[in-house]
C-alpha cells in the first residue's frame, strides 16, 4: 500500500491531458496490487491465494512499464520516479518470493 500512495502522489504532478490515460491506468494498476493479495487471502486453499498472487505480480510488472513510459516522456519530479521504481521492484520481489514459498 506503500507503493499505492507513492503512484497516486507521483500522478499529481503528470500533465493533466494524461488524466483519463497514463494517470487513470497507474492508478489503477497499483491500487490492484494489494487489492488482489487482500482479496486472494481470504480463500479458503493456497491454490486460488497463488493465482490471485499471480494476478497482483502482474499489476506490478504493469505499473513499471507505465512508470518506464513517464519516465521516457520526462514526467513528473524525478526522484519520487525513482523511488516508485525502486518500490515496484521491490513489492515484483515479494510477492514473487511469497507465491514460491506456499505449499
Amino acid at each position: 500500500m506503500d507503493l499505492t500512495d507513492s503512484i497516486f502522489l507521483y500522478c499529481k504532478d503528470l500533465p493533466k491531458e494524461e488524466r483519463y490515460n497514463l494517470i487513470d491506468q497507474m492508478n489503477r494498476s497499483s491500487c490492484s496490487i494489494p487489492s488482489n493479495i487482500a482479496e486472494g487471502s481470504g480463500k479458503r486453499t493456497n491454490l486460488p491465494f497463488k493465482e490471485y498472487l499471480s494476478i497482483s505480480l502482474c499489476s506490478a510488472y504493469e505499473l513499471e512499464t507505465q512508470l518506464l513510459i513517464s519516465e521516457r516522456r520526462n514526467y513528473g519530479k524525478k526522484d519520487l520516479l525513482i523511488h516508485c521504481l525502486e518500490l515496484a521492484k521491490e513489492v515484483q520481489k515479494m510477492i514473487f518470493t511469497f507465491r514460491e514459498k506456499l505449499p
